[in-house]
């Protein structure tokens, strides 16, 4: 019998990791220090969870169906924000609101994409889009990333065949933690628009970018909708991830497609979620840049404190947003080493083979540090552990 679509692909790294802690008791002195996972820990701040709680109390039509793109205050206000951000004009009627950025994806591979079809990922690549790309019947083409971890262009062009729909990239990047630069971001587009492929950007880390201007231009081109389709998460931005909200950007006749899609997962995006994304917008973008200035002082943290590391053979490869990507210095494979870091120093970080094609060698030697919830004194604690780990493992 044809394998079912979820035999397809792997197990989520995640839920994966999980298992490797269950049932475990850490010492008192050593309690788990968990960098496996690339989302807040705490709750949204208590006005925006009051803001949400009023409108659980008072306001039907948070407890009703939706619209399917979303609703239409939130789309103004998203449409709105990234105006003002990018320096462009765009226009609500290109917004739509997902049930997380993951979602946002899968319409959009949905809707550009049918069997057999192929679309080009940087490795390492987020998993999750690998998966779905799986799960879809759609072949994903690796693209690899030099020593500053970029994708090329023109390795990218090699690649590009009469089956190509799409080139995915994510900027800030997960897992490398990599900020393309403009001029990298706007010769994808070139490359796309030369090859009328769709270039799917990926900025759920928009917000933590240590860049003060315009990451890019690409709104700037007033055709960017025939050509481009941007994603966006409310989850890092206002620790809405239990609540699912995720949005795009793209054409009107896109939508038209994409909507398809929703209602049939999901039917309307969360409205109590959405009501939050909505105040979040209005009213926490100070609380939000005081989120980017405490993000950045851990990355800060990474850089000044990784010499220690250094010392045994570990090499920083990318820092940024809520990541930092490193090469270990042992014979082993780092999906091993990474329970044995668990065991032997209470920690856990996934293992570069969770990012990578299974035989592709690099994710061997590598790992990725999700340190969004670890402050600059857990981080010093990370490097401490991992100093001693180094000395005595084998």
């Amino acid at each position: 019998m044809p394998r079912s679509r979820t035999t397809a692909t792997f197990s989520s790294p995640i839920v994966a990791s999980r298992s490797w802690i269950e049932g475990l008791t850490f010492p008192k002195d050593r309690p788990l220090l968990n960098l496996s996972q690339a989302a807040p820990a705490d709750p949204p701040p208590l006005p925006l969870r009051q803001a949400m709680a009023d409108a659980a109390l008072n306001e039907t039509e948070a407890h009703l169906y939706g619209a399917v793109l979303g609703r239409d205050n939130l789309r103004r206000a998203m449409a709105e924000q990234m105006t003002q951000h990018y320096s462009a004009q765009i226009r609500q009627e290109q917004i739509g609101i997902t049930s997380g950025c993951n979602q946002a994806f899968a319409a959009a591979i949905a809707s550009l994409c049918s069997e057999g079809d192929e679309v080009i990922l940087p490795v390492p690549w987020y998993f999750n889009h690998k998966m779905w790309l799986d799960l879809s019947g759609v072949k994903t083409v690796p693209l690899e990333v030099d020593d500053r971890m970029y994708p090329s262009i023109d390795a990218a062009a090699a690649l590009i065949t009469g089956r190509t729909k799409a080139i995915a990239l994510v900027s800030p990047n997960n897992p490398t933690g990599a900020e393309y630069p403009a001029e990298l971001l706007e010769g994808f587009a070139e490359l796309c628009k030369a090859h009328g492929l769709t270039l799917i950007l990926d900025e759920t880390y928009r917000d933590f970018d240590s860049r003060t201007t315009p990451p890019h231009n690409l709104f700037q081109d007033p055709d960017w909708d025939q050509w481009l389709i941007h994603l966006y998460s409310f989850s890092k931005a206002y620790r809405l991830t239990g609540h699912r909200i995720g949005a795009l950007a793209c054409s009107t006749s896109r939508l038209f497609e994409i909507e398809k899609f929703l209602d049939t997962v999901t039917i309307c995006p969360s409205q109590l979620g959405q009501i939050g994304a909505l105040w979040g917008i209005e009213n926490l973008q100070d609380w939000l840049a005081g989120e980017r200035t405490e993000i950045l002082a851990r990355k800060q943290a990474i850089q000044e404190g990784f010499p220690q590391l250094e010392e045994y053979g570990w090499k920083l490869l990318e820092c940024g947003a809520y990541f930092a990507y490193v090469e270990h210095p042992f014979d082993s494979s780092s999906d091993s080493i990474a329970k044995d870091l668990v065991s032997q120093a209470s920690v856990l970080m996934l293992p570069g083979t969770m990012f990578m094609p299974a035989d592709h060698p690099d994710g061997h030697r590598q790992f990725r540090i999700a340190f969004a919830n670890v402050d600059p004194v857990g981080i010093a604690e990370l490097f401490n552990r991992l100093a001693a780990f180094s000395k005595s493992y084998k």
